[in-house]
């Protein structure tokens, strides 16, 4: 099998609206979004959504796929920081060890409010994690599956936040490939992804089947699966959500390279 037949994925239910039903002539590579950065890297798949924050650390060798992403504009649903205190008073907060966009985030978040807490890095379990510490920062699914099971927890909705502070929408994960990846190759990916999206936003009986196989593979009431892809994750990038990405790849990260996108219109 060769890794230009292979599209990485994050092993979240944030990604299902592309890869649920996706050309079969793909093999996909499912892995938590911190360890897709190395596959991509290794040419273990020719593209995969990684954390933003890694490609603002890898953005000498790698290119964005324009138009995809994972993304809200204020509540996310799926980064979370949980707690029995709010965060001013919070004194050491647990990170999970699967994330590198959401750790990036909180630290400007904290960092924006003045505040200054221990970070710790820890299994994501959210019991383990208040045991040692005062908050705990869970992703993607686990943290849904937690906010469901405590609402009372929940201190912070981290899109929300990024969105309240700057105004702008927050990119959480990118669609990247390497730059010496085959042009021809990337573009018929990123032409099958997109059409994945398209149909999943305008065709309602095929989204209502992702949304209950979603429900289904996650444990997921679907009602609750339905608002998560309505109104807090969406994979389509817009202008707005490529501001909100810049910001944060400058300000959260640090990084000051121009980003480099494939481009999909020149022959």
């Amino acid at each position: 099998m060769s890794w230009k037949n292979v599209i990485g994925r994050v092993s979240f239910s944030n990604c299902d609206p592309i890869f649920d039903g996706l050309n079969p002539d793909w093999t996909i590579l499912s892995a938590p979004p911190a360890w897709l950065t190395g596959h991509v890297m290794r040419r273990d798949c020719i593209a995969a959504p990684i954390p933003s924050a890694d490609y603002a650390k890898n953005n000498e060798d790698l290119m964005l796929l324009p138009e995809i992403g994972i993304v809200s504009n204020g509540n996310v649903g799926s980064v979370l920081l949980f707690g029995n205190r709010p965060i001013e008073s919070m004194r050491d907060i647990a990170l999970p060890t699967d994330s590198s966009t959401s750790k990036v985030l909180l630290n400007w978040i904290v960092k924006n409010r003045g505040l200054d807490p221990k970070f710790v890095e820890l299994g994501p379990d959210i019991n383990a994690m208040l045991d040692k510490c005062d908050g705990a920062l869970l992703i993607g699914d686990r943290a849904i599956l937690a906010s469901i099971s405590n609402p009372e927890l929940v201190r912070m909705d981290l899109g929300e936040e990024w969105t309240r502070v700057t105004g702008l929408p927050m990119v959480f994960g990118v669609f990247v490939a390497r730059r010496d990846s085959p042009r021809d190759v990337l573009l018929k990916a990123h032409s099958q992804m997109i059409r994945q999206i398209e149909t999943f936003d305008n065709d309602r009986n095929w989204r209502k089947k992702v949304i209950s196989r979603t429900s289904k593979k996650m444990g997921f009431p679907e009602d609750r699966v339905e608002e998560y892809f309505e109104t807090e994750v969406r994979n389509k990038m817009s202008d707005e959500d490529i501001q909100g990405l810049v910001r944060f790849l400058k300000d959260g990260c640090g990084m000051e390279n121009e980003p480099v996108w494939l481009d999909i219109h020149s022959e």
